[in-house]
């Protein structure tokens, strides 16, 4: 994916933020360290803030993302435009609210974590470009209906767990919804 920035023409995700296996406890301790060393070097801007729109923070130790933005704000040139971000392999036991200021966040990697709720997806609903999440390794994916409410709940998603979301699963879970909301479905449909 080669999409060009508006402001500066650089590569949609730029090289990679890799704070993985950092042995990370909070997003803050990112502050302290600097990224792992990667294939490209980072690309930085007059004021030395990265020029990318990905984090890897995947196999650490976090279990929440308080200060995620100040943080971001710290090191990204345009934290708001994170569109991709490994979260996999941590402590998470919850989908901290705080994903939902990053509008242009595209790819969510949760796997290997704790989250044991079902409704913890529902807060990425507001994510208007987020077509890529996995969850397996979660005790969420043993829930009735993972796929289904996941498909429900995310209506751009294309890819769940790696495996794409397919036109006869979409078909299957409008069915499955009119099927669990009967109420909306004949509240809409009622004349006054």
């Amino acid at each position: 994916m080669s999409m060009v920035s508006m402001s500066g023409g650089w590569n949609m995700f730029g090289s990679p933020v890799d704070f993985s296996f950092r042995e990370l406890n909070t997003v803050s301790d990112m502050l302290s360290d600097e990224p792992n060393p990667g294939a490209r070097p980072l690309k930085r801007d007059s004021e030395q803030k990265i020029l990318s729109s990905t984090l890897r923070l995947n196999n650490n130790f976090l279990s929440d993302l308080t200060g995620l933005m100040d943080t971001l704000s710290a090191l990204y040139a345009e934290p708001t435009r994170l569109a991709w971000l490994d979260l996999s392999f941590n402590e998470f036991q919850h989908i901290h609210p705080v994903l939902t200021q990053l509008k242009e966040l595209r790819l969510l990697y949760l796997h290997g974590n704790r989250v044991c709720k079902l409704s913890e997806v529902d807060k990425l609903a507001t994510l208007p470009f987020l077509h890529t999440i996995t969850l397996h390794g979660n005790p969420i994916v043993t829930e009735r209906d993972y796929r289904a409410h996941l498909i429900s709940t995310l209506p751009h998603v294309k890819m769940i767990d790696f495996s794409a979301v397919t036109k006869q699963e979409r078909e299957l879970t409008s069915v499955w919804q009119r099927r669990r909301n009967p109420l909306k479905t004949m509240s809409h449909s009622k004349v006054d």
